[in-house]
């Protein structure tokens, strides 16, 4: 579930794992059958939410504990039903006999203080009151080891679930990571020409301005090389580039990473909204708005990623 070998002996890489899943197994309890049923759907923490017939309600720490063993995060709804009875806990007709002979007795002093004829019948005696009466059901004692493998093949199950359609979210995750990594190349690559633009532009403005007045071109030359160094975006890009890297080997991690990239997510945000303050150019603030797009994209998936 967590690596080993492919089919052609490579290590096989891990995918992350949905929150949403469902889960199922049904095995033998006290005598009975048991069905259970696991649902899984997103949320920030282990939320657990049992549904449990009485005679479970005192393994629910136990069955708690063993699904924190597969599930890090998200809502876990449990339910668990009999499907077939425990012969334990049935009920069976019983006859008072105690009740019945005095039944019994009494009808046959009314008879003949009435002066009536005729034979008791069994039907009459059992139909008073108590004399056939159901018997109290034995308690039912539901057994922790009886019952983990059922839960433990359930959560399995849904683990499987889960991992499958984490393999779609990563792979969705992993094109958007790379469409950010490559719109940050392109701006890498226009960001040089934006400057000389700039640094022109100012120059000629600065000339503009000053006509027939001498100015001083190394103060000149310093305050344009500020004002470039303020636009200058590489630290920006270089950071962008480092939690794109970060982002995609986390989703081949051997832990939950919902986690770790939703704070990547929100540190690529500061970058590109970095870049974009800086841009001055209609070309790169095309490629940051497309940045923008894929990241929020990223952070409706990352929503129910474990």
């Amino acid at each position: 579930m967590f690596g080993g070998l492919s089919g052609n002996g490579q290590p096989r890489r891990r995918v992350p794992v949905s929150m949403t899943g469902f889960g199922s197994a049904e095995g033998a309890v006290a005598g009975g059958r048991v069905a259970v049923e696991i649902r899984t759907v997103n949320h920030r923490h282990f939320n657990f939410s049992p549904k449990l017939p009485g005679e479970f309600a005192p393994l629910e720490g136990e069955i708690r504990e063993r699904l924190r063993r597969d599930f890090d995060r998200g809502h876990i709804a449990l339910f668990v039903r009999w499907t077939e009875s425990p012969e334990a806990a049935e009920r069976q007709p019983v006859v008072d006999l105690d009740r019945a002979r005095q039944v019994a007795e009494r009808l046959r002093e009314l008879q003949n203080a009435l002066g009536l004829s005729g034979d008791l019948s069994v039907e009459l005696i059992a139909r008073q009151p108590e004399v056939m009466v159901w018997s109290t059901p034995v308690a039912l004692e539901v057994v922790w080891a009886e019952v983990e493998p059922i839960v433990a093949a359930a959560a399995t199950d849904c683990r499987r679930m889960r991992m499958r359609e984490g393999g779609v979210l990563g792979a969705e995750l992993e094109a958007r990571l790379a469409a950010i990594g490559q719109a940050a190349d392109h701006v890498e690559i226009l960001a040089p020409a934006r400057l000389t633009r700039e640094r022109n532009r100012l120059q000629q403005a600065v000339r503009e301005l000053t006509q027939g007045v001498a100015i001083d071109e190394t103060r000149l030359t310093q305050e344009i090389a500020l004002f470039a160094d303020r636009l200058d975006i590489t630290e920006e890009i270089v950071r962008l580039r480092a939690h794109v890297a970060a982002a995609t080997a986390a989703l081949g991690a051997e832990k939950a990473v919902g986690k770790e990239l939703g704070f990547l997510a929100q540190e690529l945000g500061r970058e590109v909204n970095t870049i974009g303050s800086k841009a001055n150019d209609a070309e790169i603030t095309r490629l940051v708005i497309g940045m923008k797009g894929e990241l929020e994209k990223i952070r409706e998936q990352l929503e129910n990623l474990e």
